[in-house]
Formats: structure tokens, sequence, C-alpha cells
């Protein structure tokens, strides 16, 4: 494995601008490093719901972290954070860096892990949930998506708070005749 494959900024940013085969490449390079050390914890659809998609990503991020760092075993870690929040239950020192993953090498490659891990779970679900077109459109509100669940329901994997899937609130009637002055 040639750390000069991954080490330039330039092949490692944001995993958003970068094509699904560089990141499948990157991705390869970055897990299968000695040098690099990485966890990913991915919480249910269910898990969620019941504590909204913000909060879930925090918790998934600070389990993350607290793996990592328990492999390392170093005397002194910091952690970068990608955005401007901080998992409110971390515990080691830390600081938050707003478009992170365009700025921090470190943050990036988490990016690329993160959205790889990610692509292939949906292009698994797909074999499990193939009326729905994971693989395609990778979980994400696109129009084929949401047709699918309108057409077959939601499955084990929907989010229920997924906005297609929340239910929609009546439409307040309108008043009738023009309001006097």
């Amino acid at each position: 494995m040639d750390w000069v494959k991954i080490r330039p900024r330039e092949r490692v940013k944001d995993s958003k601008k970068i094509s699904e085969p560089q990141r499948e490449e990157l991705f390869e390079l970055l897990t299968n490093h000695p040098s690099i050390t990485y966890a990913v914890h991915i919480n249910s659809a269910q898990r969620i719901d019941e504590i909204n998609i913000l909060q879930a990503s925090l918790e998934s991020m600070t389990k993350s972290v607290e793996e990592v760092a328990g492999r390392l075993k170093q005397d002194k870690t910091f952690v970068l954070v990608d955005g401007n929040r901080l998992p409110p239950t971390l515990e080691l020192p830390a600081e938050a860096v707003v478009k992170g993953d365009d700025k921090v090498y470190s943050i990036a490659a988490a990016s690329i892990i993160a959205k790889v891990t990610r692509d292939r779970l949906m292009r698994d679900y797909d074999v499990q949930f193939p009326q729905y077109g994971l693989a395609q459109h990778k979980g994400y509100p696109t129009k084929a998506h949401v047709t699918a669940i309108a057409k077959h329901g939601p499955c084990a994997i929907h989010r229920l708070t997924f906005a297609p899937l929340k239910p929609k609130e009546p439409a307040k009637p309108k008043a009738k005749g023009k309001a006097k002055k």
C-alpha cells in the first residue's frame, strides 16, 4: 500500500466532491493502511426516529471516537469534528470545524470512509428490499425513492421521521368571505 497514493490533499477531500470510483479506491487505501485507525458506528432507523437524526449522528460519532481512542491508547487525543457542534457526551478535548471535510485531511478521510460505508450498506439493503432501488439512490429522497415508498410502504430500514413518511397535517380551511375593516 503506497502512502503517497492517499496523502496528497487534492485526492482526499470532501466525499461529496469525489466520484464514486475514486471514493471506493480511497476507501480501500485508507481502511487498509497500517497507520490509519478508524471506527464506524451505525444507528438503526428506530434509534434515529427515537432521538432525531442530529442526535443520532452525534451519538455515532462519539462511539466511533471512543473506540478509536481506546485502540490507540495514547496519553493525549484531540478530536476534530466536521460541523459547528460537538457531541455533548464526548469526553475528549475537541474542536468543531465548519466545512471541516474541505479543510482538514483527517476529517475528509473520515467523510470518505463514512460515505462508502453507507453506500455499501445501501447496496446490501437493496438485495433485501429490491423494490426501493436503494443501490441507485443510496437512500436519498429522490423522486424514484419517494415513489417506491408510496407504492410499497416503508420497510424496516426506513426512518418514520423521514419527511416523505411523516403524516401530513390536514390543511387548515380557508376563511370564507372577506374580512371586515
